[in-house]
């Protein structure tokens, strides 16, 4: 917000809270209800290092934090439709038609066996076989800004085989168990049955899957999706042969094959890595969807680090003629959700969810949304806020 002055920042953070409180409040039928949610939302924005029950209700003048701990349990609203609230609200301020929806996961370290979803599985925040909870994420991501859209609680098989332990969580009875991918799938189909304006989806290689890709060629979506180095690619028509699996291909490239480019800039400036691009057949778009016209592009990217060249394998589906740098842009918008992860576990209290039901999970993180998308949009119109205009007094 470089150029704002503490006037307008004030301005654009009370009317700001004043909207998201107003969104908020019709998912409550009671009053009391929606104050305690305003003041848990007014808690997150906190300075509060810990947004503990206890911090949050001490930050809202509560004698304990009863009334915090309610809007994550007794209370009756629904999860869902605040979710929708903020997708709908971080669409208005941050949509453009080229932006790139992101999916990624992160995890929620617990001790014991009884918070809903919890086990030992691996978790990159971590970066370990640990105790904890897997949350799948969609972040929508544009020139605007950034902000999360939709999440899922993913249940590993040892709970979605076990009736007690689904119902002591109060998991809904139809819940059965889905993959992270799947649960991926449900999120595109949501954004494209909201209308979302995206053009692109990118995500690591848990998502560089079959039906994601099929969903997302159906709606006319382009895609940057990581692949391992074991998915075999193979070229047809008039492209030129690459046959073999993601690793043989890059371990046969000729030298001159590699571009260095800029993946968008990072903390420490321009994020630089080498990169290869293979199209590997031109078709018709109508082939997959209604929606969508002209020749699109099946490819293969692959992008090799500088320093212990590392390497990572993409697979890609575009309009025909898009560029190696508009891939790797595509790409390089990974960073924001990562971004987003980091920022709203130290800043928001993601991680800090005290309960241990399906509904308390998916009620904290859905306000926790709300603040960082609240964040997000004012960050957007401050940026777009023209400076005011000093009179100066003419001399004569």
């Amino acid at each position: 917000m470089t150029g704002v002055s503490i006037e307008t920042t004030l301005d654009l953070w009370a009317s700001s809270l004043r909207e998201v409180k107003a969104r908020m409040r019709p998912l409550f039928s009671q009053e009391r209800v929606a104050a305690s949610a305003s003041s848990f939302l007014d808690g997150l924005l906190g300075d509060e290092r810990r947004k503990t029950g206890w911090m949050r209700a001490e930050a809202a003048g509560d004698a304990g934090p009863w009334r915090q701990q309610a809007i994550l349990g007794r209370g009756r609203w629904d999860a869902d439709a605040l979710r929708d609230v903020v997708r709908d609200y971080a669409i208005e301020h941050l949509g453009t038609d080229d932006a790139v929806l992101v999916i990624d996961e992160t995890g929620f370290l617990k001790q014991g066996k009884a918070s809903c979803g919890v086990g030992r599985q691996y978790t990159g925040s971590a970066g370990k076989v640990t105790n904890c909870q897997i949350g799948v994420f969609a972040a929508y991501v544009s020139a605007k800004g950034h902000a999360f859209v939709d999440r899922a609680l993913y249940l590993p098989k040892s709970w979605t085989t076990d009736s007690i332990r689904l119902a002591t969580a109060h998991v809904p009875q139809d819940t059965a168990f889905a993959t992270k991918p799947a649960l991926a799938v449900e999120m595109i189909k949501r954004a494209i049955t909201a209308d979302m304006p995206f053009a692109w989806v990118a995500a690591d290689a848990v998502y560089g899957v079959g039906d994601i890709e099929q969903a997302l060629r159906r709606a006319g979506k382009g895609y940057v999706l990581g692949v391992k180095g074991d998915r075999h690619f193979g070229s047809w028509g008039t492209k030129p042969a690459v046959a073999g699996t993601a690793a043989e291909i890059a371990s046969d490239l000729d030298p001159a094959a590699w571009q260095r480019l800029s993946a968008g800039e990072g903390t420490k400036g321009a994020r630089l890595h080498d990169w290869a691009y293979f199209e590997l057949a031109d078709l018709e778009a109508d082939e997959y969807s209604g929606g969508a016209t002209g020749t699109w592009t099946r490819g293969l990217l692959i992008r090799r680090h500088l320093a212990d060249d590392d390497l990572a394998f993409f697979t890609t589906w575009c309009p025909a003629g898009t560029t190696i740098e508009t891939l790797v842009s595509v790409e390089g918008h990974r960073w924001a959700i990562e971004d987003g992860f980091e920022t709203a576990k130290n800043e928001r209290g993601l991680d800090h969810n005290e309960t241990r039901s399906w509904q308390g999970w998916h009620r904290h993180v859905s306000l926790v949304m709300l603040a960082f998308a609240m964040l997000a949009a004012i960050r957007a119109r401050a940026n777009t806020t023209p400076p005011k205009r000093v009179r100066t007094r003419s001399r004569t």
